[in-house]
């Protein structure tokens, strides 16, 4: 099978996924496409290749924009807004990564969403499901 059709399996494969994902799922599939953006802009930094740079630090931070916009300040208080502005200084830090072709800045967000990702790795099922169900008894009261 050559690469163009493996990649299109695996595009297919992802919006099947998507399709099909809960909300905590889909969270946690920005956080490690977010990661996963920021390794691949480390390694075009480390090979010089400019421009794939610029795309994987512009995609990994329009992840963190993404996550950071879809917060629920008004419920989530204090820790909403710790996240909020943890994922804005994660932001601007990509783009003093991009800007001084710095390595140690990409490292420390990575450093900085890992952690995140594996917090959301450990909610118990019983947790997410309540949340399910609250955010949908809340859209059928709208």
């Amino acid at each position: 099978m050559s690469l163009k059709g493996i990649n299109a399996y695996r595009k297919g494969n992802l919006k099947q996924e998507i399709a099909n994902a809960d909300p905590h799922r889909l969270t946690l599939m920005l956080m490690q496409g977010a990661l996963d953006r920021i390794a691949y802009a480390k390694g075009a930094m480390e090979r010089k290749e400019i421009a794939a740079k610029g795309e994987f630090l512009s995609k990994a931070t329009a992840i963190l924009i993404n996550l950071r916009d879809t917060l629920d300040l008004n419920v989530g208080g204090e820790v909403a807004q710790n996240m909020y502005a943890l994922y804005d200084y994660m932001v601007e830090r990509l783009t003093d990564a991009h800007v001084k072709n710095d390595l140690q800045i990409l490292d420390e967000v990575t450093n900085l969403l890992s952690p995140i990702r594996d917090a959301w790795l450990q909610i118990p099922e019983a947790a997410k499901q309540e949340a399910l169900e609250a955010q949908r008894q809340k859209r059928q009261a709208v």
